[in-house]
């Protein structure tokens, strides 16, 4: 691990629906079940029961040209026309059904056991973005308690020096937390966090391991366009062993909540 940097809060970030784009906020109250707000709402396909995510970009990368944003205290989600909808309100699931051309339904909590499928992110760069390529299920939060439809774990951080590195912006990663580091901070550092604890705000944070990366950085988010080396710069330089899965291509790392409390921009990020 580095020591004797200086570590600070340089963006929060929350994303009440999975797999829209999400918010950037001042602050964000962390529970033992995540950020407040994050991943609370998801969509299940009605012909499989499966959670909608853009891991499986052949069928959901579309959800990724929504915005969604909590508005006095109620999820709003922006579509692509600029139509504002919220769940829950008529039309809703009409609406995004349309959108992604297969029918789906608004859930607000996390069904026992509920997968997503997780399409081979190397198979997809190869064969397109429409290709039928290897899709195992992924169970949903397994690390997380509660009701939200995070993947794994409770909070998701990553540095500017990783960012810098790959050469792409923070929202492909979807983070909760972007750490800014001081020059000559190493990337992919990150690796190094597991079992560590920081003190951030009034919460106390443990690292739980390094993020493995699916397909979903190198889809077009929003108005970004593709962006391939998202994924191939980590496949080329930070393939490490992540959460019993194997050797995979990994930025950032995923944390659990030692202690809930409010984090705000500007926070240290501090070993304690």
């Amino acid at each position: 691990m580095t020591t004797g940097a200086s570590l600070y809060v340089e963006t929060l970030h929350r994303y009440p629906v999975k797999s829209m784009l999400g918010e950037t906020v001042p602050a964000l109250h962390v529970g033992f079940d995540g950020a407040e707000g994050d991943r609370r709402l998801a969509l299940i396909d009605d012909e499989t029961g499966r959670v909608a995510s853009a891991k499986q970009a052949r069928l959901w990368r579309r959800l990724l040209t929504c915005e969604a944003r909590i508005d006095d205290g109620r999820v709003r989600v922006r579509l692509p026309d600029g139509t504002d909808v919220a769940p829950g309100e008529d039309g809703f699931d009409d609406a995004v059904s349309a959108l992604v051309s297969r029918r789906v339904r608004v859930a607000t909590q996390r069904p026992p056991g509920v997968s997503l499928e997780r399409a081979d992110p190397d198979q997809v760069l190869e064969h397109g973005l429409d290709a039928v390529v290897d899709a195992p299920l992924l169970e949903l939060a397994e690390a997380t308690p509660g009701d939200s439809f995070v993947d794994l774990a409770p909070l998701h951080v990553i540095t500017s020096a990783t960012l810098e590195r790959i050469g792409t912006e923070a929202v492909r990663y979807r983070p909760n937390i972007v750490v800014t580091t001081p020059p000559g901070y190493p990337a992919f550092s990150e690796n190094d966090w597991t079992e560590q604890v920081f003190a951030v705000g009034t919460a106390r944070l443990k690292g739980m391991g390094p993020t493995p990366r699916c397909v979903i950085p190198t889809l077009e988010h929003g108005d970004l366009g593709r962006a391939t080396h998202a994924l191939r710069t980590p496949a080329a330089e930070n393939l490490v062993d992540s959460f019993g899965l194997g050797r995979l291509p990994c930025a950032g790392a995923y944390f659990e909540v030692v202690s809930e409390g409010r984090i705000s921009a500007g926070d240290a990020f501090s070993p304690s």
